[in-house]
């Protein structure tokens, strides 16, 4: 088994890596690669772990990974009460998209779980992220009450008339996504 992946049915960030620095891993025209290890410099050109061959981009399975996917979500907002308001998640793709907001808002929806096991949905909005690989969604007007449980499933990105493509084409990216763990639901506090 590869410590990574180099093709669209594997499309596996270096496996050595931790889960947070696999956040600031994607792919480009070189491989997978990370922000400049020692260095202060945001403008300092990128590190490649793993040089591979036609890995970024392209419209078919014929171009290793194609569009660009989602590898990761994860709440940003990592605990909540009933008194508070404003509540953030983030999407983190496996190479850096674009997203263009002037048909409509792209929107990622949570489940909200109350004690009787009647769940509904919330929706954040896409606030920030396009050129790169780590988009963020917020409300600032959720809300929830105290013991509900939020958490994510799977494939809950809606576009809303708005793109997410991947960066610099017209290539739509995969907005499929896997649930998150249970482990990662957040139960909402007094």
């Amino acid at each position: 088994m590869s410590s990574w992946g180099a093709s669209t049915s594997d499309e596996s960030k270096p496996k050595y890596l931790t889960d947070v620095e696999k956040r600031d891993c994607y792919a480009d025209e070189t491989g997978w690669t990370v922000p400049a290890g020692g260095n202060d410099n945001p403008a300092a050109l990128r590190e490649t772990l793993v040089t591979i061959g036609e890995l970024s981009g392209g419209a078919s399975g014929t171009v290793k990974l194609a569009a660009a996917s989602v590898s990761s979500t994860r709440f940003i907002t990592t605990a909540f009460a009933a008194s508070d308001a404003d509540f953030s998640a983030e999407v983190i793709f496996n190479e850096q998209v674009d997203v263009d907001t002037s048909g409509g808002t792209p929107t990622l929806e949570l489940t909200v779980t109350d004690t009787n096991g009647a769940a509904g949905g919330d929706k954040l909005s896409y606030v920030s992220g396009t050129g790169t690989n780590r988009l963020v969604f917020t409300a600032d007007d959720f809300s929830a009450n105290e013991t509900d449980v939020i958490s994510l499933g799977a494939d809950k990105i809606d576009l809303e008339s708005g793109t997410i493509k991947d960066k610099g084409t017209n290539t739509n990216s995969s907005i499929t996504h896997a649930a998150q763990a249970a482990t990662t639901n957040i139960t909402v506090a007094a």
